[in-house]
């Protein structure tokens, strides 16, 4: 929920930006608007490609098991690593007590 209010206020933002050059208005607060607005879009936008979302189950017989398990802050869930050699890639997924994925 929070993001979407995020990308809101980011396209406020810019929208006011754009207002601005064309109504002449308010051409102070331009490069706020128009920096505050990109930092906000942008921002999430790598937000949201950098961080994947836990998987559950579907692993593939290549990935490796790194060994390393952590409880999720965000879901509180057990969740391993695996270590995807041909892309280089690492791939989180949510396990039981006993490491099996679910």
């Amino acid at each position: 929920m929070l993001p979407i209010v995020l990308y809101v206020v980011g396209s406020l933002l810019l929208v006011g930006a754009g207002v601005a050059v064309l109504t002449g208005v308010m051409v102070a607060l331009l490069p706020q608007l128009i920096f505050g607005g990109l930092l906000l879009v942008v921002g999430l936008a790598i937000e949201r490609w950098r961080y994947k979302p836990l998987l559950r189950g579907g692993l593939d017989p290549q990935w490796k098991d790194t060994g390393e398990r952590f409880v999720d802050p965000g879901s509180g869930q057990l969740t391993a690593v695996y270590f995807d050699p041909q892309r280089g890639e690492r791939h989180y997924v949510v396990v039981d007590e006993l490491g099996r994925p679910r």
